[in-house]
């Protein structure tokens, strides 16, 4: 039996940003129970090097509605990088869904040996097939960024389990 692109990706970016959205809510209640400003959590970082939290959801929301929409032949939306609270960061997050969730199952199915080009800025555009991006660049980027955020929230005490990451609550 073989799956759609769209049914390879619209329900799992769905879940999983629906997930982000509830570790969003326990960070919060994790803060105001403490008594701190939950916007502590925005530059948590793990390492010196990295991008911090808010960087991590940002890239997230990106990489969803950037494959969404490649997949389906169109630009993807651009949303402006200006969130600075956890609620900017829930808004992106709901908007990122509904962008997701607007894109007709008949755009992207199909798109398998579609041309995607994504333009990087410090070496020359990358270059994959539809369903190849989708396996090989779009989910295991957006897992890395959506996990990096998770693991983020764990470092800063916030109470997630595997449950929480997996959407079982």
């Amino acid at each position: 039996m073989t799956i759609s692109l769209h049914s390879a990706c619209v329900p799992l970016f769905n879940r999983q940003l629906g997930a982000l959205l509830h570790w969003l809510d326990k960070a919060e209640a994790h803060a105001t129970a403490r008594k701190f400003d939950p916007n502590n959590y925005l530059q948590l970082r793990l390492a010196p090097d990295m991008l911090p939290f808010i960087a991590q959801i940002r890239i997230a929301s990106d990489a969803a509605k950037g494959c969404v929409a490649r997949l389906a032949g169109v630009e993807p939306p651009k949303f402006e990088d200006n969130e600075t609270t956890l609620a900017d960061l829930r808004e992106r997050v709901r908007k990122t869904i509904d962008y997701v969730n607007s894109v007709p199952a008949s755009a992207i199915d199909g798109s398998e040996e579609r041309d995607i080009v994504i333009p990087m800025r410090t070496r020359d555009a990358l270059q994959f097939k539809g369903q190849f991006f989708l396996q090989h660049w779009a989910l295991p980027n957006f897992f890395f960024h959506i996990t990096t955020a998770y693991a983020l929230l764990r470092h800063g005490g916030v109470e997630l389990g595997k449950g929480d990451f997996l959407a079982v609550y």
